[in-house]
């Protein structure tokens, strides 16, 4: 048998029938919604008296348009007519359709791809299917996580497939230790900043070397969230030790008389030694800095303390003009550096970075310190389990004395969806995803980091060094 990448492999075992050189049926384990892109394809389903074939594989989600108000769950109120009209149509699509849903007064609601992982429905293996980008997270514990569209939801609720385009594979190999004030997602911004918002388009990335078996769980899925920024079809990582610890203390109802033949088989799920990548990327973590965003893509990014780009250096006249457009919107200039630049607003949360271990990072910055007096600051949990897990270990305290909002679980101000957003011309760091323009509200202006260097602008009013505040306090 041909050698095959981990991509392939759970390609073929999940192809119902190959249609033509590129395309399949593929099979999907799990399918997830929220309240924005499945309205149509429950209405098709009515018009044309179809069922869900499986309802006990599909799981919905209320989540972007919901407030984050720090009230208790039980008064939670969608007051914004469209929105509430969204929740309560998947409130009685899901009831109709015998579906589980968190909703808004849901004590586990949270973000989508928070709350799969969490409570152990994402597995080595699966093909894990949403209509969000952002699903690629999955290939953190080895699955086949991705986005599909609005159109296709219909067909997978009907039918548990999809019809399928095959990616290319790539291979992004890390090797060695991050360094002391950096995290996964300096290491994220800055392999996106190096091969483009579409270095990996049309590729299933698979993430390998020293570095990346170092990560934690969480952190891969940090790493494999925002391997779409990069345009990836698909990001995976090879399931390991960590991986299996993660899902044995996450899924309750796995008992040990089928975890053990279901551990045999993750255990076989990685790239043959000879399977062969069509392109393939080496970094080294030595190299990583503390990055953030200076502009209107994911892709332009520098360490803190760098220098913005020139558009006069800029490859051709493409890269130019987005470079000029960028610096307008954004209200910079090239040759400027981040640091030091004020900032308005500062977000710490999103499906990105709201778990438990990213609220930990920036909670261990703020400690004995205080939010600058020209900052607007808020934390905002990825779910209701770590919300309560976060103020069990004292961390929501930290955040309420430093003078931080400390909010209900939601997608928030990871886009203007909801009533978290920015005015126009408000700078805030944030630790979402994307930077684009009216991303965060209107003439809002968003500069992507880590929670800790969040966490240190929060404090120090403006853009900064989180390796000069580590282990200090004011």
């Amino acid at each position: 048998m041909p050698q095959r990448t981990l991509y392939r492999k759970l390609v073929d075992s999940h192809t119902v029938v190959r249609l033509d050189e590129q395309h399949v049926l593929l099979y999907a384990d799990l399918h997830i919604m929220n309240e924005y892109t499945s309205p149509q394809a429950f209405s098709s389903l009515r018009e044309k008296n179809r069922k869900v074939l499986r309802p006990g594989q599909q799981l919905a989600v209320v989540s972007h348009i919901i407030p984050t108000h720090p009230v208790s769950v039980a008064e939670r109120v969608i007051v914004d007519p469209p929105s509430a009209l969204q929740a309560s149509n998947l409130k009685r699509n899901c009831r109709d359709f015998g579906i589980k849903l968190f909703d808004a007064n849901h004590e586990e609601q949270g973000i989508e791809h928070i709350i799969a992982p969490e409570h152990g429905w994402i597995r080595p293996g699966m093909v894990v299917l949403c209509g969000d980008s952002h699903t690629t997270t999955y290939g953190a514990l080895g699955a086949l996580g991705f986005g599909v569209g609005t159109s296709e939801v219909e067909h997978i609720l009907a039918t548990q497939t999809l019809v399928y385009r095959l990616a290319q594979d790539m291979r992004i190999k890390v090797e060695g230790a991050l360094p002391a004030g950096t995290s996964v997602k300096d290491l994220v911004l800055q392999v996106i900043a190096r091969i483009g918002a579409q270095g990996a388009r049309g590729y299933a990335v698979e993430f390998s070397g020293s570095t990346i078996a170092a990560l934690s769980a969480e952190a891969r899925m940090t790493l494999c969230n925002m391997a779409v920024e990069a345009g990836a079809r698909a990001a995976l990582i090879r399931p390991d030790q960590t991986t299996f610890d993660y899902i044995r203390a996450k899924a309750a109802g796995l008992g040990e008389q089928e975890f053990r033949p279901a551990l045999a088989d993750w255990e076989q799920l990685y790239s043959d030694a000879d399977a062969v990548f069509d392109i393939e990327h080496t970094f080294s973590a030595s190299e990583v800095a503390p990055f953030v965003t200076w502009g209107t893509s994911p892709d332009q990014a520098v360490a803190v303390t760098a220098p913005i780009p020139d558009p006069a250096a800029a490859a051709d006249a493409h890269a130019r003009a987005a470079i000029l457009l960028a610096l307008q919107y954004m209200g910079l200039a090239a040759g400027e550096t981040m640091f030091g630049l004020p900032v308005d607003r500062v977000f710490i949360g999103s499906c990105t970075n709201g778990r438990i271990e990213d609220l930990r990072s920036a909670a261990a910055i703020v400690s004995g310190r205080h939010v600058a007096p020209t900052v607007r600051a808020m934390v905002v949990p990825g779910s209701g389990a770590v919300r309560r897990q976060a103020e069990q270990e004292g961390l929501a305290k930290i955040f309420i004395d430093a003078g931080f909002e400390w909010r209900q679980p939601g997608c928030s101000m990871c886009l203007a969806m909801n009533d978290d957003v920015l005015a126009p011309g408000e700078r805030c760091a944030s630790t979402t995803n994307r930077n684009f323009e009216g991303r965060q509200g209107r003439g809002g202006r968003t500069h992507l980091m880590s929670p800790a260097m969040a966490a240190a602008a929060a404090i120090t009013g403006c853009i900064s060094d989180v390796r000069t505040l580590e282990n200090r306090h004011a």
